[in-house]
């Protein structure tokens, strides 16, 4: 064998080599990305199908209703002078108080001051509460309304009053489904030598919802 017939194998066994590595680095994270994505593919699949046709599977709202009334400490911290229209949470007293009694967290949420009331908007996936009490007598509403586990998951769809930590899991779940993505249509290049639809079928996954938004999607 020649040296250029040497140099000539070397380079193509390190281009294997290489292939290889860069093969099996595509593939960990494929798998990897893939294994992180299930629960929440199967969510947001699941909750995709119900919000796209949640006017026919929409559940009758179940409404709760309590009413109690404060007094001493809690009510003394109500009826203490604050600024007309002010949003400020709940006194320390008057919160803890209330959180025993309805079993409820009120944590830090805003209340609306007024001269004779406050009101507490406590929303939540799937629902909703709200709390209201009379600062002169310490008469204390709290309503729940409860739209059923489908409205709660699909609110959990669009991160509605999930919190932090859910809004956090979403941008977590969507970079992973990027990179899901981007190695599966890396593994289709490699492949495709020996598999001639995949790029018609590439096609058209990219071309069907432009043409629907072109053609049936009315703005």
């Amino acid at each position: 064998m020649s040296h250029s017939d040497r140099d000539s194998s070397q380079q193509l066994l390190a281009a294997s080599r290489n292939r290889g590595f860069w093969l099996r680095q595509v593939h960990r994270w494929h798998w990897i990305s893939s294994g992180l994505c299930l629960a929440g593919m199967l969510l947001f699949a699941i909750t995709g199908i119900t919000l796209n046709h949640a006017g026919d599977i929409a559940g009758e709202p179940v409404v709760r209703q309590q009413t109690l009334t404060l007094a001493g400490d809690p009510l003394e911290e109500l009826q203490r002078p604050v600024e007309e229209g002010a949003k400020l949470p709940l006194p320390a007293a008057t919160r803890h108080w209330l959180e025993q009694r309805l079993d409820v967290s009120l944590g830090g949420a805003p209340a609306e001051w007024s001269e004779y009331e406050l009101f507490v908007a406590l929303p939540r996936p799937g629902g909703d509460a709200t709390l209201t009490i009379d600062r002169e007598t310490g008469e204390a509403k709290f309503e729940t309304v409860d739209h059923g586990w489908i409205s709660f998951f699909n609110d959990l769809h669009k991160g509605r009053n999930a919190g932090i930590a859910w809004g956090w899991f979403i941008d977590l779940f969507a970079v992973a489904c990027l990179v899901f993505t981007i190695t599966g249509l890396i593994l289709l290049q490699l492949h495709a030598r020996t598999r001639p639809s995949t790029w018609p079928v590439v096609g058209f996954g990219l071309l069907l919802p432009f043409l629907l938004i072109i053609l049936v999607v009315h703005r």
